[in-house]
């Protein structure tokens, strides 16, 4: 028997996933004839000059978001950093689903669920939402 480690293979560790930050550099085939014979090479487009504004248009909730992904396998991540009172909150939050009210869920999907909430109530309150009431009070 071996001991040897399984690692996952360079496809899996480079793989693109669905919503980059980057947009993605587009390759364009086009046809060169030094002999008599034509080929088709592979050539990447030329990226556009970098004006510091952002290129891609904003996303736009439509009438087909119904919130937040709930358990499935994510692949985009971001760093919150919370003081040890807010992650108490969080995790009594947690446990009183699970114990009182049967819900199963783990912290990531209340934070997920409490982000559609707060996005939501931005979107149809603006400048009386509770988030940017609450951010301009700090």
């Amino acid at each position: 028997m071996t001991r040897r480690i399984s690692l996952p293979g360079a496809d899996e560790l480079f793989r693109k996933t669905t919503l980059s930050a980057v947009p993605d550099q587009g390759v364009e085939e086009v046809e060169v004839s030094h002999t008599n014979r034509p080929t088709t090479t592979t050539v990447a487009k030329s990226a556009p000059k970098s004006t510091g504004v952002r290129q891609t248009p904003r996303r736009r909730a439509t009438g087909l978001d119904k919130g937040p992904s709930g358990r499935e396998k994510h692949d985009e991540k971001i760093t919150v950093y919370l003081s040890p009172e807010e992650l108490f909150d969080l995790e009594q939050a947690r446990l009183h689903l699970r114990g009182d009210l049967g819900l199963a869920v783990d912290r990531g999907r209340i934070v997920r669920e409490s982000l559609a909430i707060v996005i939501a109530d931005l979107e149809a309150k603006g400048d009386q939402s509770i988030i940017a009431r609450r951010l301009r009070g700090r």
